[in-house]
């Protein structure tokens, strides 16, 4: 297999490359998705009014000459035009070379095909490469990972959002590209798959056959799929009833395939039955891609072969068979796993000893996890009635789903965890502990021999040189054997240790407790030596492949609440969670093999996207850490405020009790060794790797306790600086000093605690706070520029640590900077309002009263957070 993707071998390394571009294509898809330019969707009256003219689907093209001729004739449209084409030029540029890849990608595909069937690639033709297993995998994931592509895209990028990112892109840049430019045909093919919000009739057959591709290819790779085990997963999976999950990543490349030919999902009911019953017999949810899941009850109702073919699986006693096979066996997988995680349990004499016991258990766990998190995930809200029966089916027949299936994940993550590190160890000291017990079990024989000739006296044991010889040449034959042959070595020892238990009876030996002791610690040694023989690097392979958790990389989110919520009752388990973060990462491994193959440059890029989103699924998970932490610390903050008094600095005795507050000084006590508690249960995870990510615990407790905080301090100063129409300077100077209050006590949250996780608070609030200021003055000042900033281009914006944006609730400012700088002004305003400077006040023109001092509202400022924002407003109305 290895010489068809050999660097000598154009063929392979030509159909190796178009692979790995295409996962590192759909690794840009899943990234971009999150890059959409918000103005696109057109989901506000606002921008439709202001963009309709501008922003539009491909009726431009219809009418293109009178749409470029109103712009030409309207400058205020012109200059809005030229702030769309600075401002989004660049992501528009982005997302057209994403989906210039995907056209480039089949493009490439059909012309590889058409080389073979020309003879371009010498001794190699498209039968040639179906015979060789690395070339039919290779050939057969180009066609997958095109369908994964064009499903992506439409159900990340809306069909009306892709007209008009192509369209925005062809009046920006392409009109000035070269002639030799691919966008006709890149507009054809992701034009929108909708009609009016709904899904055409011929939904997905007619998207993917707008770019027709070589017959002769799809029909052997959806041949080879449905008879052959491609990917050898079988010896994986021994027993007969895990032949399915075995076959489940080859099931989701043919579910994709089979849409390329819709007349075997139409009128092809053998095949299609003989798909289902080797495929789909006993589930009926797919994943696709990295989570990416379908449920066939929904997928194949249009499709009447394939329908029929399924209705046996769904037949409501197969359905609550399944279901009942597979929720029986928590609790005794539970008891199992349980049974290895107690301490000591798993050692390496233990494994080496119920090695088959131990994989089989590890099969049963994932194969079980498999079913459930897929099965008992919510249908989409537009699926089927009957889709909908069998789901409420599953949960009726089991109890307790989410939380028993969240317990047998714990477990197995950490049982699988701690089993592959054992694994790891004994492979790496294979060679070292076999030299050993070779050496022990040599020299007890050895001793024996010396005994036997009268050189080591030894009570009740006489002479005997034939013993003495015996044993001499036992242990010189054991010194002999060689580790690098161990298949051999492994038949001498047992014929060794046979012959001892021989020897032992015939002589009568066991009548002496030192000699039977030297026997039985050769004999352990020798069969701690015959043992390792079972431990090879394909056990650790079998077991990276049964643990396989990629199914589940978007699935899991589900049961991310449960997980808080144990984490609440009790922090340590976030030690067991982390094996479930290490279980997901093993999803990374699949994405990059074949651009780690191709050698490939996309490679850190690609590792990196998934590590990154990784780790935010496990600062989501663990933030609920910091979150009670903040709860807490509210409760603190209210009790040393306005329960527990300052004392004085003379005070009488019989006021002492007063003062003491012993039960609220208690509970302050309480409460303190309850945030050190949450501290210390995520400090307790210890670093560790998360694909390519680093991840370091106290880091990770600071990120989150700062996310907390932005997030805090955020939603108080967007809530807190809303005003009437109508409002006057006492509401501004009211609303402040709430805000001052609410802040303050944060500060002083933060100024308590600090010693208590080991963190310098204050540190920590001043640098949040002048950050969420410094963006929100940034976006609000974007009104006012033509280059503007987007969020993910904002220097005080985060990834880690992001800085929430909230809906304007007005129609002039953006965020509280813009209500704030409104307010002054209003108050201020010189039209209604005149400053007498020498009494540091404002006064109506009408009435002469006093609208506004600003010296004594100065006084009030008892936060550091208005001097900051008035710092801010200063800077952003200067400019």
């Amino acid at each position: 297999m290895a010489e068809f993707i050999a660097e000598n071998n154009a063929c392979g390394q030509c159909i190796l490359n178009l692979v790995a571009r295409g996962n590192a294509i759909v690794a840009e898809i899943l990234r971009l998705k999150n890059y959409i330019p918000p103005i696109f969707r057109l989901t506000t009256k606002h921008d439709q009014q202001k963009y309709r003219d501008l922003i539009i689907d491909f009726s431009y093209f219809k009418i293109s000459e009178a749409i470029e001729k109103k712009i030409e004739n309207d400058p205020a449209l012109q200059d809005l035009d030229e702030e769309l084409r600075d401002n989004y030029g660049d992501i528009l540029n982005r997302f057209y070379l994403a989906f210039e890849s995907v056209h480039k990608h089949i493009i490439e595909l059909n012309q590889f095909v058409e080389d073979l069937e020309e003879g371009v690639f010498f001794q190699n033709s498209l039968e040639s490469i179906f015979l060789n297993l690395e070339g039919c995998q290779l050939m057969s994931e180009a066609l997958y990972l095109y369908g994964v592509m064009l499903l992506e895209i439409d159900r990340h990028i809306d069909g009306l959002i892709r007209e008009r990112l192509l369209v925005a892109h062809y009046r920006y840049s392409a009109q000035q590209s070269s002639a030799s430019s691919n966008i006709d045909d890149i507009c054809k093919l992701f034009r929108s798959t909708t009609i009016n919000s709904r899904q055409p009739p011929n939904y997905p057959e007619d998207y993917f056959r707008r770019i027709p591709i070589n017959e002769n290819l799809v029909s052997m790779v959806i041949g080879r799929l449905r008879s052959d085990d491609i990917y050898n997963q079988i010896s994986a999976y021994p027993f007969p009833e895990h032949r399915v999950v075995a076959l489940a990543p080859q099931a989701a490349m043919l579910y994709v395939c089979l849409f390329f030919d819709a007349s075997v999902l139409h009128n092809q009911t053998a095949k299609m039955r003989e798909i289902v019953d080797k495929y789909f017999p006993d589930n009926w949810v797919v994943n696709i891609y990295l989570g990416f899941t379908v449920n066939l009850i929904d997928s194949w109702d249009p499709f009447k072969a394939a329908k029929t073919a399924l209705c046996n699986t769904l037949e409501t006693s197969n359905v609550r068979q399944q279901t009942s096979h597979h929720a029986g066996k928590i609790q005794k997988l539970m008891e199992k796993t349980k049974q290895l995680l107690r301490e000591k349990a798993l050692t390496e004499e233990s494994v080496l000893g119920n090695t088959t016991k131990i994989m089989n258990l590890a099969r049963e766990c994932n194969v079980t996890l498999r079913w459930l998190i897929l099965h008992t995930t919510p249908p989409a809200s537009d699926c089927c009635k009957r889709t909908k029966q069998v789901y409420d089916q599953i949960l009726g027949d089991m109890k307790k789903a989410p939380e028993s299936t969240l317990a047998l994940m714990l477990n197995a993550a950490e049982f699988e965890f701690r089993l592959k590190e054992l694994f790891k160890t004994m492979l790496a000291e294979k060679r070292k502990n076999w030299e050993y017990h070779q050496k022990n079990s040599a020299e007890q024989l050895m001793d024996l021999s010396l005994v036997f000739s009268g050189e080591k006296s030894l009570l009740k044991v006489e002479k005997n040189a034939n013993l003495h010889e015996w044993f001499q040449k036992m242990a010189k034959e054991i010194e002999t054997l060689n580790v690098d042959e161990i298949s051999v070595s492994s038949r001498k020892m047992v014929q060794i240790v046979q012959a001892l238990d021989e020897v032992k009876e015939f002589h009568q030996l066991s009548s002496n407790m030192q000699i039977c002791q030297n026997l039985k610690e050769a004999k352990e040694s020798l069969t701690s030596m015959i043992r390792s023989e079972g431990m090879k690097e394909s056990l650790l392979i079998t077991l990276q492949i049964v643990s396989d958790f990629s199914y589940a990389w978007q699935l899991v989110d589900a049961y991310t609440p449960y997980m808080q919520e144990q984490i609440k009752e009790n922090p340590a388990i976030v030690v067991k969670l982390k094996a479930i973060f290490l279980k997901l990462s093993t999803a990374l491994e699949t994405v990059v093999l074949r651009i780690n193959q191709a050698g490939s440059d996309d490679l850190i890029s690609v590792s990196q996207y998934y590590s990154q989103e990784l780790v935010s699924y496990m600062r989501r998970v663990l933030q609920i850490i910091p979150q009670t932490m903040f709860s807490l610390m509210t409760r603190i903050i209210g009790l040393q405020t306005n329960v527990i008094e300052e004392l004085p600095t003379r005070l009488e005795k019989e006021k002492l009790r007063e003062y003491a507050k012993i039960d609220s000084r208690f509970e302050v006590a309480n409460l303190t060794h309850s945030i050190a508690v949450f501290s210390e249960g995520i400090l307790s995870m210890q670093s560790t790797s998360l694909g390519v990510v680093q991840i370091d615990p106290p880091q990770l407790l600071e990120e989150g306790i700062r996310k907390e905080l932005v997030h805090n301090i955020a939603h108080a100063l967007h809530t807190g600086i809303i005003f009437s129409p109508k409002s006057k300077a006492e509401e501004l100077i009211k609303k402040l000093e709430a805000l001052g209050d609410i802040m303050d006590g944060y500060r002083r949250s933060f100024e308590y605690i600090q010693d208590y996780i080991g963190m310098f608070g204050l540190k920590i609030w001043q640098e949040e706070l002048s950050r969420v200021i410094s963006y929100n003055v940034e976006q609000e000042t974007n009104s006012f520029i033509r280059n503007k900033v987007a969020e993910w281009q904002s220097v005080h914006q985060s990834k880690a640590v992001p800085i929430p944006s909230f809906p304007p609730t007005d129609s002039v400012s953006v965020t509280f900077i813009g209500r704030l700088a409104s307010q002054l002004i209003h108050i201020t305003d010189p039209k209604t309002n005149y400053l007498m400077a020498k009494f540091n006040c404002w006064y109506d023109h009408q009435t002469a009263d006093k609208t506004y001092q600003y010296f004594s509202f100065s006084l009030k400022l008892r936060s550091l957070l208005v001097c900051l924002v008035l710092l801010a407003l200063t800077n952003s109305l200067a400019l």
